[in-house]
């Protein structure tokens, strides 16, 4: 009987906080707070190094949540639900704001950064409900992507004048937000392509910081 109470005694919120993956995931969490921060000011560069590591943290903590050993039932559904939380910041908020912000805040970008948010959403509404379609499949594109793409096509900001760009971040995030609720099959991307990840964000992390230091300087 006193076993069976002390089994209904919940565990402290922040004693979560504590597990490793956990630990990773909030990482990632803080690098998007960053992102959102430097939107919001129109620092860009800073901006989708934030993004870029947000995603690099969210790829990590499911590795290490893997391979760590001794983790209880409880802290792996937590984890599992901290991670989808904050893919609901990083992955769907934080780009919306950045292209609400591009766009100076008009009411004309408005439907888009809803759009992206719903379908953030939904998208991972569906996820939670289903998960894969097969061990390394998902239905629909995973909103992660949508920022790997992000961070690469806005190396082309000030290629092209400022309104041209933003009718152009404006397609291309309604076109993923399209592929992410489709009814299409995609590959989940691990094993080496993690490295081709770490890889990936140390290189754009180089490329916008050189563009804040020499060229935005």
């Amino acid at each position: 009987m006193v076993g069976s109470r002390q089994a209904d005694v919940p565990v402290s919120i922040l004693s979560f906080a504590k597990d490793l993956p956990n630990i990773c995931s909030l990482a990632g969490l803080l690098c998007t707070v960053c992102a959102l921060y430097y939107a919001i000011l129109g620092l860009f560069p800073a901006a989708m190094i934030g993004l870029i590591w947000a995603v690099f943290f969210d790829w990590s903590d499911g590795i290490i949540a893997r391979r760590l050993k001794g983790r209880t039932d409880k802290q792996r559904e937590f984890g599992g639900q901290l991670d989808s939380l904050i893919d609901i910041v990083s992955f769907s908020i934080c780009p919306a704001v950045i292209l609400l912000s591009y766009g100076h805040f008009s009411p004309w970008f408005l439907p888009g950064a809803f759009v992206i948010v719903a379908t953030g959403v939904l998208r991972l509404s569906y996820f939670n409900v289903f998960g894969l379609v097969e061990k390394s499949t998902y239905m629909g594109l995973a909103l992660d992507n949508n920022v790997i793409i992000l961070v690469l096509v806005f190396l082309l900001d000030g290629v092209f004048s400022q309104t041209v760009f933003a009718v152009f971040l404006y397609i291309l995030l309604m076109l993923l937000t399209a592929f992410n609720v489709a009814s299409i099959r995609t590959p989940k991307f691990a094993g080496r392509w993690y490295y081709v990840l770490m890889v990936y964000t140390v290189a754009i992390t180089a490329i916008y910081g050189w563009k804040i230091v020499y060229i935005q300087g």
